[in-house]
């Protein structure tokens, strides 16, 4: 019988005795009745609510008395399987993860090449790796001593039961009342849940992959994100204090972009950092406060959005304010910021395009003060951003910065925009590769005055 089948027939027979409370401590040998069974159901709620180095023990203690004194498993066939040692640390793990982990995704967040994770529903799972999504083989359940269709039912359960440890793990809640929750795991990972049947195929889980190294610019050097001139060149506007927006599309790499640019910051400055799911890892700044929203609780209070925390955050006396993501009206709060002295905030938002995202910007300023003039909106930004870089995720699945533009502020109705660096494609680019750089357009940098002021003579 093959090892993998093996394994699940003792994985199996595993979460079966801890199901029903089997191999639990002995009983007190006088106990009978309903004392041997008040016992038992003592015991078996001591072992769910015991650390999981206890939880891991009592598998353990599990495996070793299915197991005879050589190592060996009766399997269903009727053969004697000896259970090497790395078989034994993998079925304990399996199960493991079953009770007190994400089962499968565990397994998949272990694999350092899969930045993203995708399942729509028990039997379609999607990864991300370099770049490229594909679609695994395997399956929430992949029992084979059912139906298709009790195969299914089982695998539905089963994840259901996933997404309720994951919002259990992050203090959320997720029901049909509130199907849709977005969360955080320890390690930073971020989470989207959507319930079925507000997701038709399914219930929906994706996870974006929490980097444990953070990132730097020395990296996006390194994977071809940018030059090490354009670097430097960004690392001036960041110690000058320009207020500096970075845009792009889904999957662009804009929060790792911003990580890395944060770490420009000089690390006297006190920093406010505001995002809906903390993902951001600066090092390096000592005065340092980190700021997440909250979602309202089953009676639909009690929520902290980004808006409530920008307003906070200027009573914290920040020398700069770094928001993950502007998605709506708090962007009005967030220029507001800006243009009352908070100079070198950060700030990241979804585009197309710079001059896109200063469409974008208006939008998002109208939902939250729908009275305020266009012409006023648009002064507020002129006035508040001083470069834009934009970035985009190339045809070969590569992320790249594609153009750094300067904002010279508002005039005759509309919000200048000087073009300082372009991206080109250069001769050996192709189809499946993606090769060029940022080109200096011939435009002049207008706004020198904050270089000026830090010291620095030279300009983009």
């Amino acid at each position: 019988m093959k090892m993998n089948i093996v394994i699940d027939e003792v994985v199996k027979e595993i979460c079966h005795a801890i199901d029903h409370g089997e191999f639990m401590e002995e009983e007190k040998a006088d106990a009978q009745g309903f004392e041997k069974i008040k016992n038992k159901a003592e015991n078996v709620q001591a072992i769910r609510e015991s650390d999981d180095e206890t939880y891991r023990s009592y598998i353990w203690k599990i495996l070793d008395r299915i197991l005879d004194e050589n190592g060996d498993y009766k399997a269903s066939d009727g053969s004697m399987v000896y259970i090497m040692p790395e078989d034994k640390a993998r079925i304990v793990e399996q199960v493991f993860g079953m009770y007190r982990g994400l089962g499968l995704l565990d397994t998949l967040l272990m694999d350092e090449e899969i930045t993203e994770l995708m399942v729509n529903g028990p039997d379609n799972i999607f990864v991300e790796k370099k770049g490229r999504v594909i679609r695994l083989d395997q399956r929430i359940c992949n029992d084979t001593d059912c139906s298709e269709e009790e195969r299914f039912e089982r695998g539905r359960v089963q994840l259901r039961k996933i997404i309720h440890r994951i919002v259990d793990i992050c203090g959320r809640e997720v029901n049909e009342a509130n199907p849709i929750v977005d969360a955080r795991l320890k390690d930073g990972s971020r989470v989207n849940i959507v319930l079925h049947p507000i997701a038709m195929c399914g219930d929906t889980v994706t996870i974006r992959k929490f980097s444990k190294k953070p990132m730097s610019i020395e990296r996006l050097i390194a994977y071809g994100s940018i030059t090490e001139e354009i670097a430097m060149k960004l690392k001036m506007l960041v110690g000058a204090k320009y207020n500096i927006f970075i845009s792009g599309g889904t999957g662009s790499g804009k929060t790792t972009f911003l990580n890395a640019l944060s770490n420009y910051i000089p690390h006297d400055e006190r920093v406010i950092t505001i995002e809906d799911s903390a993902e951001l890892q600066i090092t390096g700044v000592d005065n340092l406060v980190s700021l997440e929203t909250k979602q309202a609780n089953a009676e639909g209070k009690g929520a902290i959005t980004i808006k409530d925390l920008i307003k906070s955050s200027l009573r914290m006396r920040p020398e700069r304010i770094v928001v993950g993501e502007v998605r709506g009206e708090e962007a009005l709060d967030m220029l507001q910021a800006m243009n009352t002295g908070h100079d070198g905030s950060l700030s990241t938002g979804h585009a197309n395009s710079a001059k896109d995202m200063l469409t974008r910007l208006e939008t998002m300023v109208l939902q939250g003060a729908s009275g305020l003039p266009l012409d006023a909106v648009r002064r507020q930004i002129g006035s508040a951003l001083d470069i834009i870089v934009h970035l985009s995720r190339m045809r070969d699945h590569s992320r790249k910065v594609v153009e750094i533009t300067e904002v010279l502020g508002y005039e005759k109705g509309e919000i200048i925009l000087n073009p300082l660096y372009v991206f080109e494609e250069d001769k050996d680019s192709t189809l499946e590769h993606v090769k060029g750089g940022l080109m200096r357009t011939k435009n002049i940098m207008q706004n020198t005055g904050k270089l000026r002021q830090a010291g620095i003579p030279e300009d983009l």
